[in-house]
């Protein structure tokens, strides 16, 4: 009798299963996706396109900033026609054909070249410019209310201007203290804050605090000047853009054709810096440096319309921030925050001109009472958001 094998003598193997055969789909047919279905939502927005110009400058462009663009020239050119032709002293529509020609008359040249014409130069590229220098404040500060009306820019130049006024009188025009008080109020900021421009919300708080200062500075000024130079004093620094000559227009042109492209160029790391520093630096992006000559860059665009307007509330707060949700663009849209100032300031001036009781109110005033209230709606808002 045969016993039972020895346990351990040979290992017991169990023989795999023989695999299914392949299946192969027939010829003329796909087969079947052994991946998991994508649950993801197909992305509705519009095409954003890039446009280049040469090897430097490469800005994002969307179908909706296009269209909002052309809108706005269009209410541009329609407000200056409508300063040019309105009123006792304006052109008739049919003479506008001979503006640049020699068709004209001699008083309708003087109201073209030394009146309206100027003045509506002026509040276009001025109004741009603010503009531009709300758009890059706001977007370096991450904050809404981060223009030069707020950070004490606006306010500095005043101080400057008034300085200037009582000190050197007939010396240097307001224009050169603007300047100077503009950038000594900046200088502040950039000290006071201990970090440079790197903090965001220490420039915010630095900056009400320079404000503050200045406009205690220009009280003061005022009071120690004669009557005719604090009336000098006052009218400049209401902002106005009356008696305004091409020279003026010129240093703004020359401005803007020289820090528009800048500010193009930053836009896009712009975008990339409202992620916040980290995600901006592992991306590539120096998130410093970018923010150093971006506000470098607002300063000189507020500067330049400050020396020629004077500092005129609210544009660089409220231009930004209807261009935004106008184009519905989730970082800085340079070009249309620009045509939204152009359109706000020339607005104004045409109001003021064009008020009842023929008035002529400086167009500093009027930007302030609606900018006002508008501010009122942004710190509501603010306010209930951070509420819920």
């Amino acid at each position: 009798m045969t016993g039972p094998p020895a346990v351990g003598s040979r290992r017991a193997t169990t023989a795999p299963p023989n695999p299914a055969p392949p299946t192969t789909a027939p010829p003329g047919t796909t087969p079947p996706s052994t991946t998991t279905p994508s649950t993801t939502t197909p992305n509705t927005s519009p095409p954003v396109r890039t446009l280049r110009v040469g090897q430097i400058v490469s800005v994002p462009v969307g179908a909706r900033s296009v269209v909002v663009g052309c809108l706005l020239t269009a209410a541009i050119m329609t407000t200056a026609v409508l300063t040019l032709t309105l009123g006792d002293l304006g052109l008739p529509v049919d003479r506008l054909r001979d503006m640049f020609g020699h068709g004209l008359s001699p008083q309708e040249e003087f109201v073209l070249g030394r009146l309206r014409g100027p003045r509506l130069a002026v509040a276009v590229t001025a109004g741009a410019g603010l503009g531009i220098a709300g758009a890059l404040f706001q977007t370096v500060t991450r904050n809404p209310l981060g223009s030069p009306d707020v950070i004490g820019l606006a306010a500095g130049a005043g101080a400057g201007a008034a300085a200037f006024g009582l000190m050197w009188t007939g010396v240097l025009p307001l224009p050169m203290g603007a300047l100077v008080g503009a950038l000594v109020a900046m200088l502040l900021v950039y000290l006071g804050t201990g970090h440079g421009f790197s903090s965001p919300a220490r420039m915010i708080i630095v900056g009400i605090g320079v404000n503050a200062m200045a406009l205690a500075f220009i009280q003061w000024i005022i009071t120690r000047t004669s009557r005719e130079q604090a009336t000098v004093i006052a009218a400049y620094l209401n902002g106005s853009t009356a008696s305004r000559s091409w020279d003026d227009v010129r240093l703004m042109a020359v401005a803007l054709v020289i820090l528009l492209p800048l500010a193009a160029m930053l836009s896009r790391r712009l975008q990339v810096l409202e992620m916040g520093d980290e995600v901006a630096e592992s991306l590539g992006a120096r998130a410093n440096l970018t923010r150093i000559c971006t506000v470098i860059v607002a300063i000189c665009c507020a500067t330049a319309a400050v020396t020629v307007v004077g500092p005129v509330a609210f544009v660089a707060l409220t231009a930004p921030q209807i261009g935004r949700r106008l184009t519905r663009a989730t970082g800085p849209n340079i070009v249309v925050a620009a045509l939204t100032g152009a359109l706000i300031l020339a607005l104004a001036d045409l109001i003021v001109q064009q008020g009842p009781l023929n008035t002529q109110l400086p167009v500093g005033i009027l930007t302030a009472a609606v900018g006002g209230v508008y501010l009122g709606y942004l710190l509501i808002k603010e306010w209930k958001r951070v509420s819920v």
